[in-house]
């Protein structure tokens, strides 16, 4: 499997390093906000967290397109779990993000969508999130 992590175009900006390997505070807050505001569900994840793969087990239930950011594989995973938890309030992973908002971890995703309430909240994407198929995200697929 092939992993690539980043994809610079006009739309996702340009990103420095402030070392070889290393993303800014501030570059990967952007990397965030950009790869959030281009896909419905985000998923910033670690390989071997069992709740990572809880929520991607529930998108897949569903059938539900997602994206899927391995921070353990990430050269600037460190940097990027910092820089999720400024924004989120939590440090722990995953960070589930559904149409620009985190809605939590693993547990929540669950509650969730036990509770009837992920699919609406993913049939409320912008549609500039539905339309990223190209990307290569696809329904019940991840891309890391």
């Amino acid at each position: 499997m092939t992993v690539v992590f980043l994809v610079q175009s006009s739309q996702m900006g340009n990103f420095m390093s402030t070392r070889a390997g290393r993303f800014s505070n501030q570059a990967c807050t952007q990397f965030i906000q950009d790869v959030v505001s281009h896909n419905c569900v985000v998923i910033f994840s670690k390989t071997t967290c069992p709740y990572c793969k809880m929520a991607k087990n529930v998108f897949n239930q569903i059938g539900a397109t997602y994206k899927v950011i391995e921070l353990d594989k990430h050269n600037d995973g460190q940097q990027l779990q910092e820089a999720l938890a400024q924004m989120s309030g939590a440090r722990t992973v995953p960070r589930v993000f559904i149409n620009g908002q985190c809605i939590g971890g693993g547990s929540d995703t669950r509650q969730l969508h036990e509770q009837g309430k992920l699919l609406p909240l993913i049939e409320k994407c912008n549609p500039c999130c539905l339309n990223n198929a190209a990307e290569g995200s696809g329904s019940g697929q991840y891309v890391s």
